[in-house]
C-alpha cells in the first residue's frame, strides 16, 4: 500500500504541550546565563509570596519530589538565594527565605518570563484577543474544573 499524503489531523492539546515545550525551552536560555532554572525561579517566586514554607510544601506545590525540590534548593542555598531560620532533623521542620540574591534571580527569572509573553503574544497577532493570558486562564480553570 502507497503512503497517505492526508497530513494528521491537528492536535490542540498536542500543538499546546509543543508551545509550552517552546516557551519553557525560551525562558530556560534566558536564565542559564545566571546558571539558574524555571524550577529555580518558581522555587524563589513560592517562597517569596510564602516565606517559611518547608521543603515537602514546595515539593508540593511544584509536582515534584521532596528529592527533586532538596536538590532545587541545595543550589539555591549555594548561590546565596535562601536561607535557613531554623535547623531541620528530629521532628522540626527548616523554614526558608528569599535573600537579597534571590530577589535578584527571581526579578530575572519574572523578566525572561515576560519576554517569553511578549514573544508568544506577538505570534498570536491578536487571535486570541487583547489579553490572551485571560483566554488561556478560563481554559485552564475549565479544564481543572472538569478534573473535579
Amino acid at each position: 500500500m502507497g503512503e497517505s499524503t492526508e497530513p494528521p489531523p491537528l492536535s490542540t492539546a498536542f500543538l499546546l504541550m509543543a508551545v509550552g515545550r517552546q516557551v519553557r525551552e525560551r525562558i530556560e536560555r534566558d536564565l542559564a546565563s545566571e546558571g539558574i532554572a524555571l524550577r529555580h525561579v518558581s522555587a524563589l517566586g513560592h517562597l517569596s509570596r510564602n516565606p517559611g514554607m518547608s521543603y515537602s510544601e514546595l515539593a508540593r506545590r511544584a509536582s515534584v519530589t521532596p528529592q527533586s525540590m532538596q536538590a532545587t534548593l541545595r543550589k539555591l542555598e549555594a548561590r546565596g538565594a535562601i536561607e535557613h531560620d531554623g535547623e531541620s532533623g528530629r521532628g522540626r521542620t527548616a523554614r526558608l527565605s528569599v535573600t537579597a540574591e534571590g530577589r535578584r534571580l527571581l526579578a530575572l527569572g519574572t523578566a525572561a518570563i515576560s519576554a517569553a509573553d511578549e514573544h508568544v503574544e506577538a505570534a498570536l497577532d491578536g487571535r486570541l484577543g487583547a489579553r490572551p493570558g485571560l483566554s488561556l486562564l478560563e481554559v485552564l480553570r475549565r479544564l481543572d474544573h472538569d478534573d473535579s
